[in-house]
């Protein structure tokens, strides 16, 4: 048995997604009492935040390979 994986084309940039992940996450985080499910949600945003700006400086055009 041969088992496909489900593909499809993403309309939003990776960079687009994260961020709105990260803008989800602290509306999330707005709603709760300080503690650590608000910590921990903020804590995944920033790493959203991160790789949304490790992405858009990997796909930067001044970006050189390595040599």
């Amino acid at each position: 048995m041969i088992i496909r994986r489900r593909r499809f084309k993403h309309t939003d940039s990776l960079q687009e997604r994260l961020i709105a992940f990260a803008r989800g996450l602290r509306v999330e985080a707005s709603r709760l009492p300080p503690g650590a499910e608000k910590s921990d949600l903020l804590r995944r945003a920033d790493k959203a935040d991160t790789a949304a700006d490790l992405d858009k400086w990997v796909n930067s055009p001044g970006l050189q390979p390595p040599k």
